[in-house]
C-alpha cells in the first residue's frame, strides 16, 4: 500500500506544537520585558529645569518615563500645554523655573507638553501619567482651547490635531477628529500596551521618526543597530520663537466667538483630567490662564468673561484651590496665551503665594 504523499513545503519551516509554545512564550516575554529592560540601557539624566525636547513632543513613552522620574525628585509637578512648557522662553525662563526661584530650591518640575489641549491632556494623564500619584499638581487650564468650535473640535479644525494619538478614539465622539477605524484601533492598543509605545519611542529618537524598514531604505549604508547608541538628546534649552510681544508684532485684536462650557468638549476633557489626577491621590491646584484679554475685541471679551466665570464657579463647587489671575501687562504676551519671560516671573510670584501647600 502506497504511503500518502506529503505536500512539499520548500523554503518553509514547520514547527511542532512545543516549538510554537516556545515562540509564544518568547513573544510574550519580549512584549512585557523589552520596554523595562530598555530603561536600564538608555541613560536619562534629569537636569535642573528639564523639559521635554521639543522635537520629541509625540514621544509619550519618554514622557511617561520622565513624569515618573519627576514625581520622585520634585514636590510639585506642573501639567499643561506649551504655556507651561515655555513656547517663547528658554528652560530658565519658564514658569517652573521662576517657581523654583521663589522656593529657593528645586521643588517644581515642568511636565508641559507642546500642543496638549485638554482632550489630549486628559489622554496623556490617563495613559501615560500613571507615575503622577500622591503629588502636588499645578494643572493649567488654557481657555484658548474653548475660543472657537474649531479649537474645541466640534468642527474639524483647519490646522489639524496636534496629538491625535492621545484623544479618545471611540467615545466620546469628536466631530473634529477624522480617522479610519484601523488606525484608531492601533492607537487604542498603543495607549494600553507599553511595548507599542516603546517601539514608537525608538522611531522618534533614533530612526528619524520613521519605522526601521523605511530608515534602512533612506540609510542603505548605515548600521541600524548603531543608531541606538546615540542616546537621548539633552533637555530642550533652545528659544523656539523670538520673544516679541504681540503688539510689536503688529497682531490685531481678535473677535473670538467662544464656546459655552456646557457643550465644550475641551472643558469636559479638562474636568476629566482633574478627576484622573485626584483619583490617583494628587492634590490639584488649577491655574486658569493666563489668557491675553488685551487681544480680544470688546464683544469677545464679554463672551470670554462668561466662560471664565463658569470655570471659576465649577472650581468653587468642587472645592478645588485655584488661581484666576488678572491679565498680565499687554506687552508681556507674545500671543493670545503665551507670556514672555518677564510675564512668567510675575505669574510665578502670584502662583507661589496662592499655593495651599507651599512650605
Amino acid at each position: 500500500m502506497n504511503e500518502p504523499e506529503m505536500p512539499d513545503f520548500s523554503n518553509a519551516v514547520r514547527l511542532t506544537g512545543w516549538q510554537w509554545i516556545g515562540v509564544g512564550i518568547f513573544t510574550v516575554a519580549l512584549i512585557l520585558g523589552a520596554a523595562p529592560a530598555w530603561e536600564r540601557v538608555e541613560r536619562f539624566d534629569l537636569e535642573p529645569d528639564y523639559r521635554m525636547p521639543y522635537e520629541l513632543s509625540l514621544d509619550y513613552w519618554l514622557y511617561e518615563r520622565y513624569s515618573r522620574l519627576a514625581a520622585i525628585h520634585s514636590d510639585t509637578l506642573l501639567v499643561g500645554d506649551s504655556v507651561v512648557w515655555g513656547q517663547y522662553a528658554t528652560r530658565e525662563q519658564t514658569l517652573s523655573h521662576y517657581l523654583n526661584e521663589e522656593a529657593h530650591e528645586e521643588q517644581f518640575a515642568n511636565l508641559g507638553l507642546n500642543g496638549a489641549d485638554p482632550l489630549a491632556l486628559a489622554g496623556l494623564m490617563e495613559h501615560y501619567g500613571g507615575g503622577v500619584t500622591g503629588k502636588n499638581v499645578i494643572l493649567q487650564c488654557n481657555t484658548l482651547w474653548m475660543s472657537s468650535p474649531e479649537r474645541d473640535f466640534q468642527l474639524e479644525p483647519r490646522f489639524g490635531h496636534n496629538h491625535p494619538r492621545l484623544v479618545p478614539q471611540f467615545f466620546p465622539t469628536i466631530n473634529g477628529y477624522k480617522e479610519e477605524i484601523s488606525p484608531r484601533m492601533g492607537i487604542a492598543v498603543e495607549q494600553r500596551l507599553p511595548f507599542r509605545g516603546w517601539t514608537t519611542h525608538l522611531q522618534q529618537v533614533y530612526y528619524d521618526k520613521t519605522d526601521i524598514p523605511t530608515w534602512t531604505l533612506n540609510h542603505p549604508y548605515d548600521n541600524p543597530f548603531a543608531a541606538v547608541t546615540r542616546g537621548l538628546p539633552p533637555t530642550d534649552d533652545m528659544l523656539r520663537y523670538k520673544p516679541i510681544s504681540w503688539t510689536k508684532q503688529g497682531t490685531k485684536k481678535e473677535d473670538m466667538p467662544w464656546v459655552d462650557p456646557e457643550t465644550s468638549l475641551q472643558w469636559h476633557a479638562f474636568q476629566h483630567a482633574v478627576e484622573i489626577l485626584e483619583g490617583r491621590g494628587n492634590r490639584v491646584f488649577v491655574l486658569v490662564g493666563p489668557f491675553n484679554e488685551h487681544m480680544l475685541t470688546d464683544e469677545s471679551l464679554q463672551r470670554y468673561q462668561k466662560v471664565k466665570l463658569a470655570i471659576e464657579t465649577w472650581l468653587r463647587e468642587k472645592n478645588l484651590p485655584y488661581l484666576a489671575p488678572p491679565p498680565l501687562p499687554s506687552e508681556l504676551y507674545a500671543d493670545a496665551s503665551h507670556p514672555l519671560s518677564e510675564g512668567y516671573e510675575i505669574l510665578a510670584r502670584q502662583v507661589f503665594e496662592a499655593l495651599p501647600w507651599k512650605k
